[in-house]
């Protein structure tokens, strides 16, 4: 699915965020959280921007309960138990049910 497949009902998680100093495992973790999010069922499509320290991370889903196995799933609870206590300086999680979409293609391909 791309972004253009998000629509009015599914949700969106959005994580925004500031890295510590101490970020010791946590290159390999976010690949792995990433990837099971990518394969949990009900996952949608995600994006980033930020500039490697403070960023957004946004992930969509189908609905409520996709959020839910997700947020059941045993390596995302110990990534969020690491990130708590040392990866982020701070952070904001929030969770928005999407009512409405526009989407306008890139001309670039």
């Amino acid at each position: 699915m791309e972004r253009n497949g998000i629509s009015k009902g599914n949700f969106a998680v959005i994580f925004s965020y500031d890295k510590s100093t101490d970020l010791e495992g946590y290159q390999e973790m976010d690949a792995l959280s990433l990837k099971l999010a990518m394969e949990t069922e009900g996952y949608l499509w995600h994006e980033y921007k930020g500039d490697g320290n403070v960023g957004i991370f946004i992930s969509y889903w189908k609905d409520e309960a996709a959020i839910d196995r997700w947020r059941k799933n045993t390596i995302h609870q110990q990534a969020k138990t690491k990130a708590k206590s040392t990866w982020y300086d701070w952070y904001h999680s929030m969770i928005c049910k999407i009512e409405h979409t526009s989407f306008k293609p890139s001309e670039n391909g």
